[in-house]
């Protein structure tokens, strides 16, 4: 089921529409600036976006024009009646549609119903595989095994969930700091020591020799990597 999040600094509109959406059975998000809706995006699988025009901090214009510089996920602009040239500028900039206020509840889960239904036609929902394969390390996340050539591997939840973040992404960089946001879920405040201890973990249990390792890679002054 899809990922909702719904950014409004009114929070009588937010609780409205949580009410009209949660009868599909989709998960909901809420933010109150356009800065906490790139906090939850950045954190969390987001597939659409409600988002306000008019709000404090960072406006719903530009939050979609710094959204549109990484993702592809719909963007449905909420807007007042007298917003007609916000509703072009924000389409222009790569909003997908936009709803009038005040809502009508059939028209919100029609507009929204299409832009996933267009989402997932492109393929911006594809489910993940749940078997990942590198080298002699398969990693099953359907039943949170591990195994290095056909041997189990005891991993903690948080070594497990940094071993799913890079080989879902083999070749790919993450810096300490965003490996510590998408695991943790959590603003890294100088807590990416941590990391540090955690890949040496990991390497302990799934390298053959730790001290020069075949998969799990630094990459000096930038991060980490599984190696493809």
């Amino acid at each position: 089921m899809a990922n909702i999040l719904i950014c409004d600094d009114e929070r009588d509109i937010v609780s409205a529409l949580k009410i009209y959406l949660s009868t599909e059975g989709y998960t909901l998000f809420e933010a109150y600036t356009g800065r906490e809706a790139l906090e939850i995006v950045k954190k969390n699988e987001i597939h659409l976006i409600l988002m306000d025009i008019m709000m404090p901090e960072l406006d719903g214009i530009s939050a979609t024009a710094k959204l549109r510089e990484e993702y592809n996920i719909p963007i449905i602009l909420l807007t007042a009646k007298s917003e007609d040239t916000d509703k072009v500028l924000g389409l222009n900039i790569g909003a997908d549609d936009y709803i009038t206020k005040p809502f009508n509840p059939v028209e919100v889960l029609a507009r929204v119903r299409s832009q996933l239904r267009r989402y997932t036609t492109l393929g911006g929902m594809e489910q993940k595989p749940s078997r990942l394969t590198i080298g002699s390390i398969v990693l099953d996340d359907e039943t949170k095994a591990v195994t290095v050539d056909g041997e189990s591997v005891g991993l903690t939840p948080i070594e497990y969930n940094i071993l799913l973040l890079l080989m879902r992404h083999p070749g790919r960089v993450y810096s300490s700091s965003q490996i510590y946001e998408q695991v943790w879920n959590e603003t890294a405040f100088g807590s990416e020591g941590a990391v540090a201890v955690h890949i040496r973990h990991l390497r302990e249990k799934l390298e053959i020799d730790p001290s020069n390792p075949r998969y799990l890679k630094v990459v000096w002054g930038l991060g980490y990597k599984m190696e493809p």
